[in-house]
């Protein structure tokens, strides 16, 4: 699917940052001990500055947190070697920096700028994977038999230089030519490879275009832009790593999981039935994740669909255990057991759970600082993953309200994606997508699920952040 994209005048998302009341300045004490910190880098004592890695992220991040290099084993099967920024190494337990990162639980994004959970010393600097010289990184060496079974688990800290910093656009259009270099060439064989392990163990992925709002000049552009097929294979070695971090965690009595419920069978039953009716195939015993991913997303239908399916993903939570394991220890959108490891520059329970896992494979205690934030850490992630929602959906929805603004009584063409579930007295409507601008918005009237229909914008109000629209009969 091609980015669609709609120019937008200017936007003042300040008002986001006041009403939300994310930080603002890093407190001083907090800087000084970044910047300290930075000018004096751990070395670990494991050299592998030899390995080729490369990071893979979009073209204008500089906070990169993990680099890869992919090989094959000899005798059959592969070699993932994955770099993570060892944020750890630059953060002092007990000290004013790692209090604010506790403040403010993970990186939130807006179009105007990041609010960063490290100052840009670090973030952008000295602990990022970036390919200006060597850095301290916890590089996990995680062996697969040709069938992508995992053979082997190995952690260690270690010294890592990054070959270069390369982009999805990038990696993308040098695997359609053939010219991939060694780090990534087995990317697309080994993602593919992976993600039909996970669609068969009942993993959900659903590749939903994302809703964008980037600069454009003196304006802003609204985008919708659907993911290329390396970001996908790039998505499953993150999966993979926490998928192992998981088998470490459970092996060792101790961790902090990424869980969700298994979908409810009621829930599979009223997809299934939504896909009789949007004209989805789903042959007997075939799995919700198998089905998901023959679907094309740039379709009505297919969005439709893959709108109702991201009803099976809710309840995800951080489930931390020291002694007996929980009773569910399960992700329903991974199909496995799953741990955040590998974002830690950008997401603060990431940095706790490598420490655990680091000191599970040397054998050692989990060090104090790491084991006694685990109960604390599901409502610090809790608190910042519902203000980072809250800041990502605010933004689209006053950039949709000022590029509709005026146009008011007009008509669209409009797919349906959603549609109420009866409930009292309230009038039917549903959710509608337009195609240009790239628009997703509440719709009065009765919505054929699926279908493409005809709807007059009723409300576009910038100050409530707004938009709605009403079937034309």
């Amino acid at each position: 699917m091609p980015i669609k994209r709609v120019w937008a005048p200017q936007i003042d998302f300040s008002v986001l940052r006041r009403e939300l009341r994310l930080p603002a300045e890093f407190p001083p004490a907090a800087l000084d001990e970044a910047a300290e910190s930075a000018a004096r880098p751990a070395r670990p004592a494991t050299d592998l500055t030899d390995v080729p890695f490369v990071t893979i992220d979009p073209a204008a991040s500089r906070d990169l947190d993990q680099a890869m290099h992919l090989s094959r084993r000899d005798g059959g099967g592969y070699r993932v070697r994955y770099a993570i920024a060892d944020v750890a190494s630059f953060v002092r337990p007990g000290g004013p920096l790692e209090a604010e990162t506790w403040v403010r639980g993970q990186t939130v994004y807006l179009p105007d700028g990041r609010i960063p959970l490290h100052p840009e010393v670090l973030g952008e600097g000295a602990a990022s994977l970036l390919p200006d010289g060597d850095r301290p990184a916890v590089v996990w060496t995680i062996d697969l038999d040709s069938s992508g079974e995992t053979a082997g688990i190995g952690l260690e800290r270690a010294l890592v230089r990054s070959r270069a910093k390369l982009d999805y656009a990038t990696v993308q259009g040098q695997v359609d030519a053939g010219t991939a270099a060694e780090p990534v060439a087995l990317l697309p064989e080994l993602g593919r490879l992976l993600a039909e392990r996970a669609a068969a163990r009942g993993a959900v992925n659903l590749p939903l275009p994302e809703q964008e709002v980037e600069r454009d000049g003196g304006g802003w552009r609204l985008v919708l832009r659907a993911p290329l097929a390396v970001e996908e294979h790039n998505a499953q070695i993150s999966l993979l790593t926490g998928v192992a971090a998981a088998t470490l965690m459970l092996r060792g009595g101790v961790g902090l999981l990424r869980t969700m419920p298994a979908a409810r069978p009621e829930a599979v039953a009223k997809l299934r039935a939504a896909a009789g009716s949007l004209g989805v195939d789903w042959p007997d015993g075939a799995s919700v994740g198998a089905v998901v991913a023959g679907v094309d997303p740039g379709t009505p239908r297919g969005a439709a669909f893959l709108d109702q399916a991201a009803e099976l993903l809710r309840g995800a939570a951080y489930t931390p255990f020291d002694g007996t394991p929980p009773a569910d220890t399960g992700h329903g959108g991974v199909g496995a057991a799953y741990a955040h490891v590998t974002a830690p520059l950008r997401r603060l329970a990431d940095r706790y759970a490598t420490e655990v896992c680091l000191a599970l494979v040397a054998g050692a205690e989990v060090p104090a600082w790491a084991r006694e934030a685990l109960p604390r850490l599901p409502k610090a992630m809790g608190d910042s993953d519902r203000l980072a929602g809250a800041a990502g959906r605010g933004a689209i929805d006053l950039a949709e309200a000022v590029l509709l603004t005026g146009r008011v009584g007009e008509s669209f063409d409009v797919g349906v994606v959603d549609r109420d579930e009866p409930r009292g007295n309230r009038a039917p409507g549903g959710t509608v997508a337009l195609d240009e601008p790239a628009v997703r918005a509440r719709c009065l009237g009765d919505l054929p699920l699926g279908e493409r229909i005809r709807a007059r914008l009723t409300v576009a109000d910038p100050a409530a952040r707004r938009v709605e629209f009403e079937r034309v009969p």
